[in-house]
């Protein structure tokens, strides 16, 4: 793993959670597969895994370029600008 230019960007500390899930997936009765944390603002999304990818989607509308895994003893953090774990 290596720092890109987006980590170096990121808020410090890193934002709190804006909830335990995926909102998105909440609402539309859908279970998301694994959760992912957006390190801009908090947002959590659900992965790829899942069926309707919310985290990537935040990504999409807000250009917010890095979360990582919020799953329990998990610390990856992956950079939808760059493509690779960062």
């Amino acid at each position: 793993m290596s720092e890109c230019q987006h980590t170096a960007e990121l808020p410090r500390p890193e934002p709190a959670p804006l909830g335990d899930t995926c909102p998105e997936c909440l609402a539309v009765g859908s279970h998301p597969v694994q959760l992912r944390l957006c390190l801009v603002c908090g947002h959590v999304g659900c992965c790829d895994s899942s069926p309707y990818q919310h985290a990537t989607l935040h990504f999409k509308e807000t250009g917010h370029p890095v979360m990582r895994s919020f799953e329990p003893g998990e610390s990856w953090r992956w950079c939808f600008v760059d493509g690779s774990i960062v």
